[in-house]
C-alpha cells in the first residue's frame, strides 16, 4: 500500500509539473505574440483591408515606391500656427516622418529621431514630424509630441500631403519615413517600426550625401 501510494504521488506531481509547463509555455508564446504585434506594422483603420494580404501588398513591398523620385513639395502649419515649407531645407538632409497619436510604434521611434537629430545637427539634418490624425485635435497631438521629448517640427497634415507621398489613397501604413537627401531626392522609404540601427543607416546615407547649406526654416 505505502508503495502504491508512493507511485500514485509521484503520478500526481508528474500530470502537475507537466500542466505548469504547459501554462508556462502557453503565456510566454502569448508574451512573445504581444511583443511582436506592438513592433509590427500598424494598418491606419480607415485603410485596413481584407486580413490575408498577399506579398505584393505587404509594407516592405510597398515601401520604396518614392525611392529615387524627388520628395513632394509641401507647405504646412506646426502646431503653434507656423507656416513650414520642405523648401526651407533644400540643401539639407530631412527625415519626412508619418506619424499618429494613435500609433504605438511611431512613439517608440520618435524619442530615436530626436536622439539623432541631435547627433546629427551638425551635418543639417533635420526632421519633420506630419502628424496624419489632425482630427485627434492639436492638444493631443501636442501632448504626444511632448511626452516623446521631441523638439523637431510637429506638421498638421491636410490630407493632399498623405496622398503625394502615399499614393491615390494616402498612407496605407503607418509609421512612414522618407529620408531625402540634399537634392530633395528621396534616397530610402519604410513603412512599419525598423530597428534603431536602421533608421541611423538610413540617416547617415543622406547625411553623407554632400555638403550642406546654411539652416533654413525650424
Amino acid at each position: 500500500m505505502k508503495r502504491s501510494g508512493l507511485v500514485f504521488g509521484v503520478m500526481v506531481v508528474g500530470i502537475a509539473l507537466l500542466l505548469w509547463a504547459g501554462w508556462h509555455n502557453l503565456r510566454e508564446r502569448r508574451l512573445a505574440m504581444q511583443q511582436a504585434q506592438e513592433n509590427h506594422v500598424v494598418l491606419v483603420p480607415e485603410k485596413a483591408g481584407p486580413a490575408a494580404q498577399t506579398d505584393s501588398q505587404s509594407p516592405e513591398a510597398e515601401a520604396m515606391q518614392m525611392r529615387g523620385k524627388v520628395a513632394p513639395a509641401f507647405t504646412l502649419v506646426t502646431l503653434d500656427g507656423k507656416k513650414v515649407s520642405l523648401s526651407d531645407y533644400k540643401g539639407r538632409p530631412v527625415l519626412v516622418n508619418f506619424w499618429a497619436t494613435w500609433c504605438g510604434p511611431c512613439k517608440v521611434e520618435m524619442p530615436w529621431f530626436e536622439e539623432f537629430r541631435k547627433q546629427y545637427a551638425a551635418q543639417g539634418f533635420e526632421i519633420l514630424g506630419l502628424a496624419d490624425d489632425v482630427d485627434a485635435g492639436k492638444d493631443a497631438i501636442a501632448k504626444v509630441a511632448q511626452k516623446t521629448g521631441v523638439t523637431y517640427p510637429i506638421l498638421l497634415t491636410d490630407g493632399k500631403i498623405q496622398k503625394a507621398y502615399g499614393g491615390p489613397d494616402g498612407m496605407d501604413y503607418l509609421p512612414m519615413s522618407f529620408y531625402v537627401d540634399k537634392n530633395g531626392v528621396i534616397v530610402e522609404e519604410t513603412a512599419g517600426l525598423g530597428s534603431k540601427d536602421e533608421i541611423e543607416a538610413h540617416i547617415k546615407k543622406i547625411v553623407a550625401s554632400g555638403a550642406t547649406t546654411a539652416a533654413g526654416g525650424q
